[in-house]
C-alpha cells in the first residue's frame, strides 16, 4: 500500500488526488486526510468519488478511495488558507510518517505543503524534507528532484544563500554524498552510480580566486570518495556541469544550494519532475510544484507530476525489495 497525504487542504493537492482516482490503479492507495474535506472537493469538480474507511485492503476501483480519516477544524474553501487547518494538516503528514515507519505503508507520496499557513499556526516547518528526517528519527537526508533527463540532489537545502558557505562543511558533503550514492544503488538500482558535483562559486572558485570552498571543501571530499571507489567527477562549475557532455555520462549531480540545480531540473521537466527524500527507512516521493491556490476546485490541476511522484514509488520499492 503507498500511503498519500494531499498537503494543503485549499490547494491542489486534494485535486490532484481526486483526478488521479478517477482510474483504475495497480497498487492501493490510502489517503490520510479529512474524508469530508475531500468529499466536498470532488463535488466541486463534479468529480465522482466513494470514500472507503481504511481497516486492511484499500480499494484500487476507479472512483473510490480508501481513507484513514484525518479531521480539520474548520471546513475547507478551495484557494484560500486556514490557519485553524495548519494542525490537522501536519497531523495527516505525520500520520502517514508513522504508518511508514510501522512498515504498514511502503512508500508515501506526498502533496504540496504551505510553509507559511504551517508556520504562521506556531510550528516550526521549514518543509517536507527537514520534518521527515526529524520524525524518523535519521541523521540526515538528502533532497532530490528527477525527470527522465536528469537527476539533482542538494547539499544544502532550504537555506538562505548567505548562509550556504557556512553551512557547507566536509562532515556534511561527505555524508550527503554517500546517503546519494547508497540511495543510487538501492533505490535506482545501479550498481556504481556515476555522480558530478557543482563548484560553489562561478567557474567553481577559479583555483581559489572567487573564493576557498572548492579547494576546502569540496574537492578533498571527491578525492577521499574517488579513493575509495566512487565514480565522482567534481568540482565542476556549475555553468557548464548542465550541458550533454557531461549529464549524457552521469546519474545524478550534486549541486551546493537549492537555485543552484533546481531551475535548470525544472526547466527541462517542470509538470513531470518527482520530488524524493533519500536516506529515510522508507521512501518518499511528492510532486515538484507548489499549492497553485489559484488552481484549486477549478478541474485545470495537471497531474503530471502526482502520475510521476506515484510511478517513482512503485518503481523504487520494486527495486529496494529486489536489493533487500
Amino acid at each position: 500500500m503507498i500511503a498519500i497525504t494531499p498537503g494543503e487542504p485549499g490547494g491542489i493537492g486534494p485535486d490532484l488526488v481526486i483526478q488521479a482516482a478517477q482510474q483504475d490503479r495497480s497498487q492501493g492507495w490510502v489517503v490520510v486526510a479529512d474524508a469530508k474535506m475531500l468529499e466536498e472537493r470532488a463535488q466541486l469538480l463534479d468529480l465522482p468519488l466513494s470514500i472507503n474507511e481504511y481497516l486492511e485492503s484499500p480499494s484500487t476501483q476507479a472512483g473510490v478511495l480508501t481513507v484513514l480519516n484525518t479531521p480539520l477544524a474548520e471546513s475547507v474553501r478551495a484557494g484560500e488558507l486556514c490557519v485553524n487547518n495548519a494542525k490537522g494538516t501536519l497531523h495527516a503528514l505525520d500520520r502517514a510518517i508513522t504508518g511508514c515507519l510501522e512498515g504498514r505503508f511502503a512508500a508515501l507520496v506526498t502533496g504540496p505543503m504551505q510553509k507559511s499557513v504551517i508556520m504562521d499556526a506556531g510550528f516550526a516547518f521549514s518543509g517536507h524534507t527537514e520534518h521527515l528526517a526529524e520524525r524518523s528519527g535519521v541523521d540526515d537526508v538528502v533532497m532530490m528532484l528527477a525527470t527522465g533527463a536528469m537527476r539533482v540532489s542538494l547539499a544544502t537545502t532550504h537555506l538562505p544563500l548567505h548562509a550556504v558557505p557556512g553551512a557547507l562543511t566536509q562532515t556534511l558533503l561527505e555524508r550527503r554524498l554517500r546517503i546519494l550514492h547508497h540511495a543510487m544503488q538501492r533505490q535506482f538500482g545501479l550498481a556504481t552510480p556515476r555522480l558530478l558535483v557543482c563548484g560553489l562559486n562561478p567557474h567553481a572558485g577559479e583555483s581559489g580566486h572567487m573564493g576557498r570552498e572548492e579547494i576546502d571543501v569540496i574537492t578533498p571530499v571527491c578525492e577521499k570518495l574517488c579513493a575509495e571507489g566512487l565514480l565522482i567527477r567534481g568540482p565542476l562549475p556549475a555553468d557548464t556541469l548542465f550541458t550533454p557532455q557531461y549529464l549524457n555520462d552521469a546519474d545524478a549531480v550534486m549541486a551546493m544550494f537549492h537555485d543552484q540545480g533546481l531551475p535548470v531540473l525544472k526547466y527541462s521537466g517542470f509538470g513531470s519532475a518527482v520530488n524524493i527524500t533519500l536516506g529515510l527507512p522508507f521512501i518518499r516521493t511528492s510532486v515538484d510544484h507548489g499549492t497553485a491556490l489559484d488552481l484549486a476546485g477549478t478541474g485545470q490541476a495537471n497531474l503530471g507530476s502526482f502520475l510521476a511522484a506515484l510511478s517513482a514509488a512503485n518503481t523504487m520499492t520494486e527495486r529496494t525489495r529486489a536489493t533487500a
